[in-house]
């Protein structure tokens, strides 16, 4: 998901750029792309902050048995790419958001 993000951003500042291009049309089109995006992530949004509560839990679990030690460990390796996950998909739909303002304001 990251190296279509990445490509798609690439594409689209340059469609943007060109002169020649429809902007009505290739804003219509980021419109559709932004809406899968955000569909996207609300889905780790959502995966992300199960595995944060989960963790939580495990954390107040060790308290009782510290042999939940070990899944605290394991949660909290799955939680941190995880939030690097999300924290790059939220800004990648944020820059598309700035292509699509800009294209529909002529600028």
């Amino acid at each position: 998901m990251k190296n279509e993000i990445k490509e798609y951003k690439e594409y689209i500042k340059q469609q943007a750029a060109d002169p020649d291009v429809d902007k009505e049309a290739l804003a219509q089109q980021l419109l559709v792309r932004i809406g899968f995006y955000q569909h996207e992530r609300l889905i780790h949004l959502i995966v992300t902050m199960s595995f944060a509560i989960f963790f939580l839990l495990s954390l107040i679990l060790v308290s009782i048995n510290v042999y939940f030690l070990a899944l605290s460990v394991l949660l909290l390796v799955l939680l941190v790419p995880y939030i690097a996950h999300y924290y790059f998909l939220e800004n990648s739909t944020q820059e598309l958001y700035k292509v699509y303002y800009s294209l529909i304001s002529g600028q």
